[in-house]
């Protein structure tokens, strides 16, 4: 057994804003878990060369998030790794791109099995590790944008956003007591896989070229760009740290200034 000082799980970690907030936290001196289904295994190896080879210390590990006994080993293997475990970020999630009239049951079960189910999982195995160690802890999720108001062909993807927020919330209100915060961070408009993977179901759907739905967005960002993996990280870096520490059940968007709240 290995004891760090800190450490952290990213689940969804293989690649996109997953990839950056795992690589983020290992720069800031916590060791890191990245965590992905076991397909994603390349992927993961490849991500934790790149860590390793700067200096910084990481494994990696598959878990179907919306399996419980794949999260609690999942934790409990990062645990006995490390020591301990001090940040669990739940960042693994799906958007599966269709408007209301062509959603499915099967697409909204799927949607909240991964993307609140698995932030239930990670939420609930982190915390009883962080409650017995008495040292408190961070629970930080993936929300996004569509956490605070509705949005065009991602009925399944809006609502389970509002779910993580809601759930977080009362997450915190709970564990605060055990010095535990439980925040997430929201993004939008994100150049990720996910994000391609919706241009290209829009522009096919609409008849437009790929990429305008991208196009389309950056007139209405403050900022004028569209945002990387890595400006998300730096808000999970902060959500992650001590300086943090009076600061939860909250939604921070990262969107260059598109919402404000």
């Amino acid at each position: 057994m290995t004891t760090t000082k800190r450490s952290a799980i990213v689940t969804g970690s293989a690649q996109g804003i997953g990839r950056a907030i795992a690589t983020r936290l290992a720069e800031d001196g916590l060791a890191v878990t990245l965590a992905d289904l076991s397909g994603n295994v390349a992927s993961l190896e490849a991500a934790a060369m790149e860590i390793t080879k700067a200096g910084r210390t990481c494994r990696i590990a598959t878990a179907d998030v919306s399996s419980t006994a794949d999260v609690d080993k999942l934790v409990a293997d990062h645990v006995a790794a490390y020591g301990g475990i001090d940040v669990m970020v739940a960042n693994a999630g799906i958007a599966v791109t269709a408007l209301f009239e062509e959603t499915t049951v099967e697409i909204i079960d799927r949607t909240m099995a991964i993307n609140v189910r698995g932030v239930f999982n990670s939420y609930k195995a982190a915390s009883s590790e962080m409650i017995k160690q008495g040292r408190g802890g961070r629970l930080i999720a993936a929300g996004s944008v569509s956490a605070h108001k509705g949005g065009e062909w991602q009925c399944a993807y809006v609502a389970s956003k509002f779910a993580v927020r809601g759930f977080n919330q009362t997450v915190a209100l709970e564990l605060a007591k055990y010095g535990i915060t439980a925040n997430i961070y929201s993004p939008r408009v994100i150049k990720t896989p996910m994000w391609d993977a919706i241009d290209e179901v829009v522009t096919t759907k609409e008849g437009k070229p790929r990429g305008s739905q991208w196009d389309k967005m950056l007139p209405n960002i403050p900022m004028r760009r569209t945002g990387v993996p890595e400006d998300v990280a730096r808000v999970v870096s902060f959500l992650a740290s001590n300086d943090s520490g009076y600061v939860t059940g909250q939604s921070l968007i990262v969107d260059g200034g598109i919402y404000m709240v």
